[in-house]
C-alpha cells in the first residue's frame, strides 16, 4: 500500500506541473493523433500512429511528385540538421538509413575485425541488436552476452566483467524492448572507453521519449529507426557515427550519395555520409521532418516528464490490483515509456490481451507477457480505461 500511495503522489505532482508541453498543451497535441478517435492506443513502442503534421507533409510531397517532380524539396540535409538539434553531435555525423537493423548491420560488417576480437552485448536484446553480431561468429569473432538479473535489469558490473582489451564494440539498447529497462548510457560508455572499445547504442526505444545526447552520454555510434518515438514512418532511420569512430568503420554498401561525384575513382565523403547508399524513400523522409519538428517544439524532456506521469498511473493501478509488474520500476532513472506485466500465466495474459483488444485498447504481447507503452498524447482517462479492463 505504501508503494501505491507513493506512485499516486508522484502522479498527482506530475499532473499538476504539466499544464503545458512547451508552447502546445496536451489537448492541442492530442488533436494531431486521430488514432484516439477509434481506440485507446497504448502500443507506441511498436509504432507511432501517424500524426496529422506528418501526413500533411507526406501529401505535400506526393502532390509535388505528381505535378512538379522537378520541384521536390531537398530532404537529406534537413533530416540530418533536425537530428543533430535533437540529439547533439554534428549534422555530418548522421547518415540516413532505412532501419535500426541496417544501421547496426553496417557497423558490424564494416568494422575492421581481427582474430581474437570480441563484441559484448547484453543477452536477449532485440534481434536487430543480436543477429548482426551473431553473424560475426562466421568470421571468428567472439560474441559475449552479458546476463541480466532476475528483475530484468542489465547489471553494469556484469557487463564490465566481460569487456577487456580485445573488446572492440560494446553494444546495448538504450531501452530493452521487452521490459522497458533503461540503460545507464554514460556508465556503459565509460566502461567501453576505459578498454578502448567503441560504445554503440540501439536507440529505437529511447530516442524521442527521453533525453539522449550523443556527446554528453559518450555515445560513439547510435542506430535508430524513425517510426516509433520519433514520429516518422517505417522506412526512415539514421546511423550516428562520430568522427573518431568513422576512422574504424569502412562503408560496406557505397552508392552515389556516399562519395564525391567522380566516375572512375572512389573518394568517400569525409563524414558519416560515406555510409549512405543510393536513393532513399524521399517521400517518407520529407514527411518525417514534420515529426522531428514536433518533437523539437514539444521538447523531449517535457515528453519524458509527461510519459513518466502516465506510467506512474499505470504502475499505481497495477499495484492496487496486485498485478505483477515485470519491468524494473523501483528507480525512476531505469524507467522508460514501457511497462511489462503478467496476469500470472501465458494463458491469462493471452485472455487479458484479447479482452483489451475487444474493447479497442491496443497493447502488445512480448515474451508471453503484456506490454503497455503510452506517449505524451495519451490521457489519464485512457490509462484509467485500460486499468478498468484488467
Amino acid at each position: 500500500m505504501t508503494i501505491y500511495l507513493n506512485f499516486v503522489t508522484f502522479t498527482i505532482f506530475r499532473k499538476m506541473t504539466l499544464i503545458n508541453i512547451s508552447n502546445m498543451n496536451i489537448t492541442e497535441a492530442r488533436k494531431l493523433f486521430p488514432v484516439h478517435e477509434k481506440s485507446v492506443f497504448l502500443n507506441n513502442a511498436a509504432e507511432s500512429p501517424l500524426n496529422e503534421r506528418v501526413r500533411h507533409r507526406l501529401n505535400e510531397y506526393l502532390a509535388l511528385a505528381s505535378e512538379s517532380p522537378h520541384l521536390k524539396p531537398p530532404v537529406r540535409k534537413a533530416v540530418r540538421t533536425a537530428l543533430s538539434g535533437l540529439f547533439g553531435g554534428a549534422s555530418n555525423e548522421y547518415a540516413l538509413v532505412t532501419s535500426t537493423g541496417v544501421g547496426i548491420g553496417i557497423v558490424a560488417s564494416g568494422y575492421n575485425w581481427q582474430k581474437g576480437d570480441n563484441v559484448v552485448v547484453p543477452i536477449d536484446e532485440h534481434w536487430n541488436n543480436t543477429f548482426p553480431w551473431l553473424a560475426l561468429r562466421e568470421r571468428g569473432i567472439e560474441v559475449r552476452f552479458a546476463p541480466v538479473d532476475e528483475d530484468q535489469r542489465v547489471d553494469t558490473e556484469k557487463v564490465a566483467a566481460l569487456v577487456d582489451k580485445n573488446t572492440r564494440i560494446l553494444a546495448t539498447a538504450a531501452v530493452r524492448f521487452n521490459t522497458g529497462f533503461r540503460a545507464d548510457l554514460k556508465l556503459l560508455g565509460s566502461i567501453a572507453h576505459d578498454k578502448g572499445a567503441l560504445f554503440m547504442v540501439d536507440g529505437i526505444q529511447g530516442a524521442g521519449v527521453f533525453p539522449i545526447n550523443m556527446e554528453e552520454d559518450g555515445i560513439d555510434i547510435l542506430a535508430c529507426a524513425g517510426f516509433k518515438w520519433l514520429l516518422g514512418m517505417p522506412g526512415t532511420g539514421f546511423l550516428y557515427v562520430n568522427k573518431p569512430a568513422q576512422e574504424k568503420i569502412r562503408p560496406v554498401l557505397p552508392g552515389m550519395f556516399a562519395a564525391e561525384n567522380h566516375m572512375r575513382e572512389l573518394h568517400y565523403f569525409p563524414d558519416a555520409r560515406r555510409y549512405e547508399t543510393g536513393t532513399i524513400a524521399y517521400s517518407l523522409f520529407h514527411a518525417w521532418t514534420a515529426g522531428l519538428e514536433l518533437l523539437d517544439e514539444l521538447g523531449v524532456e517535457n515528453i519524458h516528464t509527461r510519459v513518466l506521469a502516465l506510467t506512474d498511473r499505470i504502475i499505481a493501478g497495477l499495484h492496487a490490483k496486485q498485478i505483477a509488474i515485470v519491468s524494473p520500476v523501483e528507480k525512476v532513472e531505469e524507467r522508460s515509456a514501457i511497462i511489462s506485466f503478467t496476469m500470472g500465466s501465458e494463458k491469462a495474459n493471452l485472455d487479458c490481451y484479447q479482452k483489451l483488444w475487444d474493447h479497442n485498447v491496443i497493447v502488445a504481447q512480448r515474451n508471453g507477457r503484456i506490454r503497455v507503452s503510452p506517449n505524451f498524447y495519451n490521457t489519464e482517462g485512457e490509462i484509467d480505461r485500460f486499468l478498468e479492463l484488467l
